[in-house]
């Protein structure tokens, strides 16, 4: 994996996983093994009748009405650790966030809807872009549909606490191999996501997401964030170059889809300079994988193989080409299988 492409990952990839991937530092403790809530108890919980699409809207619709401030740390299975301030405001559509990184070089990324800043204070620079999908927290790419159901179930696990504040616990299992499982923590009133373990197939929690502190309905407002946003001066822009494009009209296809996930958008993005970068990424509504595509280079691309971080999982590969080998990065917050899956049915098809 390249270095420009190691770059434009972790730009790109959604932001629990931003969180996790960001400037990791090694955490002291080890991480919480899997929670066992309590039992669910008194009469029967309006709650425990939603289908897996509607525990996903009511997430989807906390995290857009309403303010709040916290503290929000991730930890996985290796022990190491990472954490960030955030803070969100909203107003009609408008959605406001900043992210303070609080593990490794300081560094501040605001979203204003599509656009995005990230201000990297020890070298006085400010990336600037625009991102397609909805990367506000939490990580969900717009409003569930129905098709979700199709790989996921759902099941209500019980009660719980996360930050001060009573939650239901859900359990999102996958219905095949292709697609990790979750527990979920949500704020009771809101239904605000409050902790989130990702869980793989033989029930081991690989990665754990929580508000070690939270202030809901916070006094945040649009206009603040915005001011702070704003305040520019004495950094550098640099805007990224991204093109919108199609699989297709690059020359690429899938032989068989990967059950479940599905396009949601094809980039070429100049990283570094270089000739640029191929981004196409795919969805099944929760987990999200990209495949970067760029011609191979033998002296930057020495070595194929698999690599794992908490639930983020990063294959490389040389595909062969007539016309020029390409190298593949392709990440996601899936199973090494479904990359794979992934990297045998890409192919080369004609350009018109």
């Amino acid at each position: 994996m390249t270095i420009s492409t190691r770059r434009s990952v972790s730009l790109f990839l959604p932001a629990l996983v931003l969180l996790c991937m960001a400037q990791i530092a090694t955490a002291q403790p080890a991480p919480p093994a899997a929670s066992t809530p309590s039992a669910s108890s008194g009469g029967p919980d309006e709650s425990s009748n939603l289908s897996v699409v509607e525990w996903l809207k009511r997430m989807h619709g906390a995290a857009r009405s309403h303010a709040y401030v916290g503290t929000f740390v991730v930890t996985v299975a290796a022990g190491n650790l990472s954490s960030a301030r955030i803070w969100h405001a909203c107003e009609g559509d408008l959605q406001i966030e900043r992210v303070d990184v609080l593990s490794g070089p300081p560094r501040t990324t605001f979203r204003r809807n599509e656009q995005v800043l990230t201000f990297l204070p020890d070298q006085r620079v400010i990336k600037s872009e625009k991102r397609e999908n909805s990367e506000l927290f939490p990580n969900l790419l717009g409003v569930p549909d129905s098709a979700i159901a199709d790989f996921y179930t759902v099941k209500v696990v019980g009660k719980g606490r996360v930050a001060g504040f009573d939650t239901d616990v859900i359990q999102l299992m996958p219905r095949d191999q292709l697609r990790f499982g979750y527990r979920v923590w949500t704020e009771k009133r809101t239904g605000l996501l409050t902790k989130l373990q990702t869980v793989d197939s033989d029930g081991k929690v690989v990665e754990q997401s929580a508000f070690s502190e939270l202030q809901l309905d916070a006094p945040v407002k649009v206009q603040a964030l915005s001011q702070m946003m704003g305040s520019t001066a004495g950094y550098r822009m640099e805007k990224s170059q991204v093109e919108r494009t199609t699989a297709q009209a690059e020359g690429w296809a899938l032989k068989n889809p990967v059950p479940g996930f599905k396009p949601m958008s094809c980039n070429r993005r100049a990283i570094a300079g270089s000739e640029r970068t191929l981004q196409w990424t795919f969805s099944d509504g929760l987990a999200t994988v990209s495949l970067f595509l760029e011609p191979f280079d033998a002296k930057r691309d020495a070595q194929e193989g698999t690599m794992a971080l908490g639930a983020t999982y990063t294959l490389t590969r040389r595909i062969a080409d007539p016309a020029g080998d390409w190298w593949l990065t392709a990440v996601g917050e899936v199973p090494a299988r479904t990359l794979e899956a992934f990297a045998q049915n890409l192919t080369r098809q004609p350009t018109r």
